[in-house]
């Protein structure tokens, strides 16, 4: 992007920056790092206050565990409606506007939340939250493309898309901590003063947008190759991205984008129950005091940021197509320790990590699948696709889990959960044998 080319003193094409990735330095990019790791934390970080304040908010606000569901379902049923429309805005007005947006929107959600004095205003608080989401992976990608070398992307990614975990951390733990002592208002309102700040350290650190959109390319490109470096024709077939036209996003996404949709549904469809009750679990059924059952969601987000830095370095082209399945396999065990928790409720903790350092850490290296695949121009709209997919899972896993909850059928929605796992991981498995013989085929 015009921006980022600027900022590393070098040029790119028009249309090529997705791949080319303008070269920072070492400190440079470790502030890049840092602020897109703030902003992914900020962009769903209302939701995992919900899950980790859910105890007080029930009492508090008189929720049933079936609304505490709901919260989550507006939230991301939001961001899955608002993600394609997303990706093509941060596709146009590039990164920086479209990251201070997400910061502003996300501190507003959050004031709203801390004043809502019942279950209307809080669920219309969440909905407003969906905005910062169904930006938030479009608008960190596309600055990762434009900003980072190639080589760098993985381990950028793996740590910006810890953000999300970061999130659930600050929500567990320091943020819970607080609200033992400044009552409930008081933690959320914090985070959105934070959240105020870092829209203004956004709005100084980054570069300028360009002050126009660039032109659609339609040449597709390698995977692990860079745009000025594609040959004119791949040596082994790929899925391109559909033609595209000028002012229209392509309606079919290319590639893996629409495997990995499919995969993020139900992927997400199980995380998302877990975030939601896992502190309300520890709290009504294995009799956690609130501090210590929003502790479960720290917990997980901890290992969620450990296992997303070291699973996105390891997603090099030709393992990451795997790691998909592995990790959502991985992750139905981890399900069933929290079914087994209901009746050895030590289980509860080793089941918090293993959900983190697996299904958590999957998002992760599905983005990185996407900006390696991505043609230039799309990784944008690529990004949201993707992402809508994940919100579609969030919107309507913790409703069905609700429903079990509310009968105090906690080990059965955690069956669910890892029903929902295996699906995801057959989905992965299928399309990463389909693309391996795929592309072993001689080019037509």
């Amino acid at each position: 992007m015009g921006a980022g080319r600027e900022s590393a003193g070098t040029t790119t094409p028009p249309g090529a920056d997705d791949r080319a990735g303008s070269r920072v330095d070492g400190r440079a990019e470790r502030r890049l790092t840092a602020l897109l790791t703030c902003a992914m934390a900020f962009s769903m970080l209302q939701l995992f206050l919900i899950g980790a304040l859910g105890p007080r908010l029930v009492d508090d606000l008189g929720l049933s565990p079936t609304l505490l569901g709901l919260t989550t379902t507006i939230g991301f049923g939001t961001a899955a409606v608002l993600s394609p429309a997303g990706g093509r805005i941060v596709d146009r007005i590039g990164p920086r506007r479209s990251l201070v947006a997400l910061l502003v929107v996300s501190a507003a959600a959050l004031a709203l939340i801390g004043a809502a004095p019942g279950a209307g205003m809080l669920l219309g608080a969440v909905a407003l939250g969906g905005i910062p989401q169904a930006l938030a992976n479009p608008a960190t990608n596309k600055a990762v493309l434009a900003a980072v070398a190639p080589a760098r992307r993985g381990a950028v990614t793996g740590m910006k898309q810890s953000g999300v975990q970061l999130g659930a951390f600050a929500a567990g733990l320091p943020l819970a901590a607080l609200a033992a002592g400044l009552g409930w208002r008081g933690a959320v309102w914090t985070a959105a003063g934070v959240a105020l700040l870092t829209a203004l350290w956004a709005s100084r650190a980054l570069p300028p947008d360009p002050t126009a959109p660039e032109p659609p390319v339609r040449e597709a490109v390698q995977p692990g190759t860079t745009a000025s470096a594609a040959p004119a024709a791949p040596t082994a077939p790929t899925a391109p991205a559909a033609p595209a036209v000028p002012g229209r996003a392509a309606p079919v996404p290319g590639g893996p984008v629409v495997p990995l949709a499919v995969f993020s549904l139900f992927l997400g469809a199980g995380i998302a129950s877990v975030n939601t009750y896992l502190a309300l679990f520890g709290a009504q059924r294995l009799g956690l005091a609130p501090t210590v059952a929003g502790a479960l969601v720290a917990v997980l987000g901890a290992t969620g940021i450990v296992g997303r830095v070291g699973w996105a370095k390891a997603a090099r082209p030709g393992r990451a197509e795997w790691l998909p399945g592995w990790l959502a396999t991985g992750a139905v065990p981890a399900a069933l320790l929290l079914a087994a928790a209901v009746t050895a409720a030590p289980l509860v903790w080793a089941g918090a990590v293993a959900v983190g350092v697996f299904a958590v850490s999957a998002n992760a290296v599905t983005m990185v699948l996407v900006m390696q695949r991505a043609a230039p121009g799309r990784a944008g709209q690529d990004s949201a696709f993707v992402a809508a997919g994940f919100f579609a899972g969030f919107a309507w896993g913790p409703p069905l889990f609700g429903t079990l909850a509310q009968g105090d059928r906690y080990g059965t929605g955690w069956l669910l959960v890892a029903a929902e796992f295996a699906v995801a991981g057959a989905v992965a498995f299928h399309w990463a044998v389909r693309d391996r013989r795929t592309r072993r085929e001689p080019a037509a």
